[in-house]
């Protein structure tokens, strides 16, 4: 037995060493690839904005290339102007790198040579650099497309850094518009939980809405109700919990729904129960279907008490509580709120019927959202 235990722990520790290795090896990897696009789109851009280059020179070039380097992926004529746009957008970092102060920006002639950037000195600086490089460049392609603002494009890319984003989740974040609904919760959580910092990073947790993009009401036939019904949608996110997780935030695990409460005789309920490590507390959600009322908070706070009490473990923080409404007058929310001792915020949701066409198209299969819908399986 006591050699297994060695086998386990020699085997735990060289898949670590070789999982570690692999990714540092693909950042590595990475990094040099988008200094060799940067650099390249410079060369291009001061060739081609100049008037050095005639018309039709990107494609002749890349043309040239394929025929040169036959199986050669990457440099398409439409890579080669993403690059030079690459460069372009962001070729005020090299303002910021004193080694290139001096560099010939605007050539008095035709540019010959190609220089990799070194970008040393920005490591110095408060720019996100290692979030920048660790990302790809498809990431960066979407991010400058669909994104002109300089502050939200990097929070976009420390977004896609942190989180792993694929370039599909990438594109459902800015579709959601998540930078402009982070720290936006009505919430009482500088008055109610015990750290600053921790109040901090509980506001920046949540946003004020989330797109359940996945609850696709018209298709289920649900008709004389103007709103869809907790139950709905409290099942639609069971059966979809790792979507759900994703739209919520990084850091949350899945507990149970219909979380059973049973103090002093009493049986309640809770619609979802979460837990958040980065946060280290309970998360309870309480889902609404129609517009905020004030009732709620007080049902909510006394969840929180019950869970604090019979279920939150000494070395964790105060249980916060999400109440998950159709909608809400955010000036009351932010009024009312203040007076409640336990840590609330509030936040709105939006269905399928909500959502534009263009989101609508890129909906999961309807038939099997109907019998994850119809199944009275509990997880």
């Amino acid at each position: 037995m006591g050699e297994l235990t060695n086998y386990d722990n020699a085997v735990k520790a060289i898949k670590t060493a070789i999982l570690q290795s692999q990714y540092e090896a693909a950042k590595s990897v990475n990094e040099k690839q988008l200094l060799l696009y940067y650099s390249i789109g410079k060369y291009i851009s001061l060739n081609s904005r100049n008037g050095f280059w005639g018309k039709g020179a990107i494609d002749t070039i890349s043309e040239r290339l394929d025929r040169e380097l036959p199986g050669l992926r990457g440099f398409s004529a439409r890579n080669l102007r993403y690059m030079r746009t690459f460069y372009e957008e962001w070729s005020n970092l090299e303002k910021k790198d004193q080694m290139c102060e001096n560099s010939n920006l605007e050539p008095a002639g035709a540019k010959t040579e190609i220089s990799i950037w070194n970008p040393l000195v920005l490591k110095q600086t408060e720019f996100p650099v290692e979030a920048f490089f660790s990302i790809g460049f498809s990431h960066h392609r979407t991010i400058l497309s669909k994104i002109k603002n300089v502050d939200e494009r990097l929070y976009y890319i420390k977004r896609c850094a942190s989180e792993k984003y694929s370039r599909e989740a990438l594109e459902q974040s800015i579709d959601r518009d998540d930078y402009h609904h982070q720290g936006s919760l009505p919430n009482n959580f500088y008055q109610t939980l015990p750290a600053t910092e921790q109040a901090f990073r509980a506001v920046n947790t949540f946003k004020d809405e989330y797109l359940l993009d996945y609850i696709n009401v018209e298709e289920l036939n649900i008709r004389d109700r103007q709103d869809v019904d907790e139950r709905i949608v409290e099942k639609a996110i069971v059966h979809n919990v790792k979507n759900f997780i994703l739209t919520f935030g990084k850091d949350f695990t899945f507990v149970r729904n219909q979380f059973h409460l049973d103090a002093f005789g009493e049986d309640q309920f809770l619609d979802l129960l979460f837990f958040n490590r980065e946060l280290n507390c309970l998360v309870a959600v309480e889902l609404k279907s129609g517009k905020f009322k004030t009732a709620y908070l007080g049902q909510l706070s006394g969840y929180l008490s019950i869970l604090d009490q019979f279920e939150r473990k000494p070395h964790e923080n105060p249980s916060i509580g999400i109440i998950l409404c159709k909608d809400m007058n955010k000036a009351f929310v932010d009024f009312v709120i203040r007076d409640y001792t336990k840590p609330m915020g509030v936040a709105t949701y939006k269905t399928s019927k909500d959502m534009s066409e263009k989101l609508k198209n890129a909906l999961p299969d309807i038939d099997d959202l109907k019998k994850l819908l119809d199944s009275n399986d509990e997880i």
